[in-house]
């Protein structure tokens, strides 16, 4: 099969040229897919994507009839493709269902921990010489009731590290999992209660219409004085001129973040050169109370490897079907 990878990382090219064995003919560009970069799919079956690409209805029709059947995205989320115009058009698409879970839940938990312990900021004083303690008095997770928002397989990841924490922990989710968060020390409840009782609160929720936005002014009000919050799933999860001005109004004391609502065209990308002109991004950024890292919670070898291997994997199961040379 003859494939196009787009927005390819230096860090990925090990494992999916090990993976794909040379079995496909598969170029390797660094571009994003674009309006003006979907040529190189020309004579090609299949491109592989990325979130930070554009695969909305013009690039899915030029690549129609460029004659791209395939569409396998490395993630786990589809809403950067329109899925209904994929469909419509007869290509198919394949995501990447689970990779290390882990992965995304240590971040999640590392975020966490750094901010309960001041650990940015204290590298920061230390940078300038300063070696006092006065403002690094930090708090202990354990005894902090914690909330997981989605007990996917990251949630269920996190919910059994955090065991060890002697915290107490809630789970809201639209599916029953109230027998499984119980043989974990977990509880389920509905998310207002979540909301309500928790100190810690971290999203592990895919980008859906009904998750849109599900933190808001509204359900911010619904939360515990300083609470501390942690995205690790979509930006959009949180509206984020609302999170923001929580965080100035000290309702929300602490907040991690490894994805941010504006990030595409941003993250991924060394803007050392030419600056990002975003200026919410620049206001979390500075926050002494925010740490804000670059979409890089999936980011470990052990993820890069399931990825890839799930990547051929579903290129080769498209040939398998397809008949195609």
């Amino acid at each position: 099969m003859k494939v196009t990878a787009y927005s390819i990382k230096a860090c990925e090219k090990e494992f999916i040229t090990r993976a794909n064995n040379k079995r496909h003919d598969i170029t390797l560009i660094s571009n994003r897919l674009t309006v003006d970069t979907v040529s190189y799919a020309k004579g090609k079956d299949a491109v592989l994507v990325f979130p930070s690409d554009d695969v909305s209805e013009q690039i899915l029709l030029d690549l129609n009839l460029m004659g791209v059947k395939y569409i396998v995205t490395r993630s786990t989320g589809t809403d950067h493709i329109d899925l209904k115009v994929a469909s419509r058009l007869g290509i198919q698409v394949a995501n990447i269902p689970s990779y290390s879970p882990e992965s995304i839940a240590e971040h999640a938990l590392t975020l966490m921990l750094a901010l309960c312990r001041n650990i940015f900021p204290a590298h920061q004083q230390m940078l300038n010489n300063n070696f006092a303690l006065d403002q690094l008095v930090g708090t202990t997770i354990r005894n902090k009731t914690v909330g997981v928002v989605g007990f996917g397989q990251t949630g269920q990841a996190l919910v059994e590290i955090l065991k060890g924490f002697k915290c107490r922990i809630l789970v809201a989710d639209i599916n029953d999992f109230s027998e499984e968060c119980k043989a974990l020390g977990a509880q389920q409840v509905e998310l207002e209660v979540l909301y309500k009782e928790s100190e810690i609160i971290t999203f592990h929720v895919p980008l859906t219409k009904d998750t849109s936005y599900m933190v808001n002014a509204k359900s911010i009000e619904q939360m515990k004085e300083g609470v501390m919050l942690i995205n690790v799933s979509r930006g959009a999860v949180f509206n984020s001129i609302d999170v923001y001005n929580a965080l100035q109004r000290e309702k929300i004391s602490k907040l991690g973040m490894d994805v941010y609502e504006f990030e595409n065209h941003i993250f991924f990308f060394d803007h050392t050169n030419n600056p990002v002109d975003d200026q919410l991004l620049i206001a979390f950024i500075q926050h002494p109370n925010v740490l804000l890292t670059p979409h890089q919670a999936f980011l470990t070898r052990e993820a890069l490897e399931v990825v890839a291997e799930r990547t051929i994997h579903s290129l080769n199961q498209f040939l398998e079907k397809g008949g195609i040379s």
